[in-house]
């Protein structure tokens, strides 16, 4: 008998995996749908379906593991990081998506709300937030929008070895900023971004990619807290906006 191992649980969605098999349960089934489409669209290797039951999504597992996990430093070898780098320009040079993204004054709304609730309920100090909200500006800038991940967490890109062996968990796939998915992937782990761009190529834009690190962190705090994650774990969220304070 297989044993069933719960991977994530919070209220909007649960995956569970039976062996090599992934079970995602989730109450919106446009989440399932965008990440049925974009896996099929993604130019780069993906997870395989092997079933759809709504609101049951199910995939098969990919070989490797995932690149690391925030908190703790990345086992994976320089040369790992530049296949990722290589995958995610393969994706951002890809058609776009034909649904749309998030529209810019929507994130900067959003933004300005989380800030907002995070002085109000005085989750970090007021200067941190401020400070962070200040670099996060940069992000707000008009770009071309490419095909993006939207999640690219580092849970979620897999190697063996060198080698990409799959990207999972495509719900939030849209046009997008290409500087995104950039800054997702290198949350936490920014001694990495190096490795990352010298795969990714030409066009990173540091400063914006540094701005989403802030924008991520401050936008999703509440959403985390709220769903029984801690961004105050070492190595996560709280600790990335801190760290802007040393900057000069």
């Amino acid at each position: 008998m297989e044993e069933v191992e719960v991977v994530v649980a919070h209220s909007q969605r649960v995956t569970l995996r039976v062996g090599d098999v992934f079970l995602k349960v989730d109450g919106d089934p446009a989440h399932a749908d965008v990440e049925v489409r974009a896996m099929a669209l993604a130019p780069i290797p993906t997870p395989a379906i092997l079933w759809r039951e709504p609101p049951v999504l199910a995939i098969a597992a990919v070989p490797g593991r995932a690149l690391g996990v925030l908190g703790e430093p990345s086992p994976a070898s320089p040369a790992a990081w530049a296949a990722a780098g290589a995958a995610i320009r393969r994706l951002h040079d890809a058609p776009l998506p034909p649904w749309p993204g998030r529209r810019l004054d929507d994130v900067a709304a959003e933004l300005d709300s989380e800030c907002a609730w995070l002085l109000a309920n005085a989750v970090l100090p007021a200067e941190v937030i401020r400070r962070n909200r200040e670099i996060a500006e940069a992000a707000l800038r008009p770009c071309k929008p490419v095909f993006i991940h939207g999640d690219l967490q580092i849970t979620h890109v897999f190697v063996d070895g060198d080698e990409v062996t799959g990207v999972i968990d495509w719900s939030e796939a849209a046009p997008g900023d290409a500087m995104f998915d950039l800054a997702t992937l290198t949350l936490g782990h920014e001694e990495r971004l190096d490795d990352l761009l010298a795969g990714y190529g030409a066009g990173a834009d540091r400063d914006v990619i540094r701005a989403w690190w802030s924008l991520r962190s401050l936008a999703v705090a509440r959403w985390l807290i709220e769903h029984g994650f801690d961004p105050d774990a070492p190595g996560c969220e709280f600790d990335v906006l801190r760290s802007r304070m040393r900057e000069p």
